[in-house]
């Protein structure tokens, strides 16, 4: 068993050209823009035309779920669907069911295949999300996969605006939505047919893939898994109930919405410059390389996440910090996760990357889920002290484990000294 957090390994796998990978850079980043706009145009699409038909709240929550059962289902076995169809023709596949799956809904209202629709393309979201990291970091130069990676999760956190707003703009229950979205899927799926022909991974006969690759990943980076869970649990698990929590501390509806879009600001404004100082040829140098900058970042941000949350009892007192907390919390917890891919990027390559990399998102997205099931609930029986401590329970023991490892390394670099 590997350590938590391990330096570079060794390339085993021919890297790309450069303009082979700046070619596969830039399809990779407008196939997955021009997807995700079509995904968050169509989510809120869908769920508004279910209550115009007059399905129960309930039961359209119980649709919106079944995309994201749809990724619960593929993410650990992405690596053994990679293995078996190769890297290239996986993503082709993850581009190709959503616009199979949007047709389905212009052409039927049936509830049940609507369901079906949901889930399949849940299973797509959940291929491209892994496949798209994965590729991302390892075309990347490595002098530069902090920015590469920091950017590409900055262009994910836009399509969470821009869909929206464009359906907004087009009508929220409008037909012609619809064949919007499919027009954004069809782009995506073009800008996947120009990814270029992927090195062959060495490890594609003997890298662990299904579950037991999933508990080979958890044993080798348990820490890593760790800093995903805490980076999905503040990022995206409790900026969905951060209306309810403005709520709870007296502040109006509007108010207590804007802390959403604190959130998602925090987000967007931090992951890039998270990325590119763990670049920082001086920080790499100061801290024994770039593996230690990695970890001196993520310790700084897990620190800046559990500070945030200590100040909780007394945003009560004085609501407008409630949207300075809410904006750290997006952007610590956005860091987190992208410092997480940038450290698996760096290590592994081929079907273990790939394998890594969906127990990242696994971990991510268990964080993303718990949040606003536990911090609501918390919120509703003991929101003066449960909901704190619930916080503080994520949030301390994810900066205590990146302290240990930062002091670790602090210890091993003087000891070669």
């Amino acid at each position: 068993m590997s350590g938590p957090l391990q330096p570079p390994l060794s390339s085993t796998t021919a890297a790309p050209p450069p303009a082979l990978a700046r070619r596969g850079l830039w399809a990779i980043f407008i196939a997955t823009f021009c997807e995700l706009v079509g995904y968050f145009m169509l989510a809120p699409w869908l769920l508004l035309r279910l209550k115009d038909g007059g399905v129960s709240t309930a039961l359209a929550g119980l649709f919106a779920a079944s995309g994201w059962i749809g990724i619960f289902v593929v993410t650990p076995f992405a690596s053994a669907i990679t293995q078996r169809l190769g890297r290239r023709p996986t993503l082709w596949l993850s581009a190709a069911v959503p616009v199979v799956a949007t047709t389905g809904f212009l052409f039927t209202d049936a509830l049940p295949l609507w369901f079906l629709f949901e889930f399949i393309a849940g299973i797509a979201s959940g291929l491209r999300w892994v496949l798209a990291e994965a590729v991302v970091a390892e075309f990347a130069p490595p002098q530069q996969r902090g920015r590469m990676v920091g950017l590409f999760e900055t262009m994910v956190g836009t399509t969470f605006v821009i869909g929206p707003a464009l359906l907004a703009l087009v009508g929220p229950t409008s037909p012609v939505a619809l064949w919007i979205v499919l027009g954004f899927l069809v782009l995506g799926l073009l800008g996947s047919f120009w990814i270029p022909r992927l090195p062959a991974a060495a490890d594609a006969h003997e890298a662990r893939v299904g579950l037991h690759g999933v508990w080979h990943a958890l044993r080798a980076h348990p820490l890593i898994m760790t800093v995903g869970f805490v980076g999905g649990f503040f990022e995206s698990g409790l900026t969905s109930i951060l209306p309810l929590y403005g709520l709870a501390l007296g502040m109006g509806a509007a108010a207590a919405a804007l802390l959403v879009s604190a959130s998602g600001l925090g987000s967007a404004l931090m992951m890039l410059p998270a990325g590119l100082l763990a670049d920082r040829p001086a920080l790499q140098q100061r801290h024994g390389g770039e593996h230690g900058a990695r970890v001196v970042i993520l310790h700084a941000c897990a620190l800046v996440t559990l500070l945030a949350t200590v100040l909780i009892p007394f945003v009560a007192g004085a609501p407008w910090l409630a949207a300075a907390v809410a904006f750290v919390w997006g952007g610590a917890g956005g860091s987190l996760y992208t410092l997480a891919m940038i450290d698996i990027g760096s290590r592994e390559e081929g079907i273990t990357l790939v394998n890594s990399t969906a127990v990242l998102v696994l971990s991510y997205t268990l964080g993303g889920v718990l949040a606003p099931a536990l911090g609501a609930a918390m919120l509703d029986w003991a929101p003066v002290i449960g909901f704190p401590a619930l916080l503080l329970a994520v949030a301390g023991p994810g900066w205590w484990l990146l302290r240990r490892e930062h002091r670790s390394l602090r210890s091993r670099r003087r000891g070669r000294a």
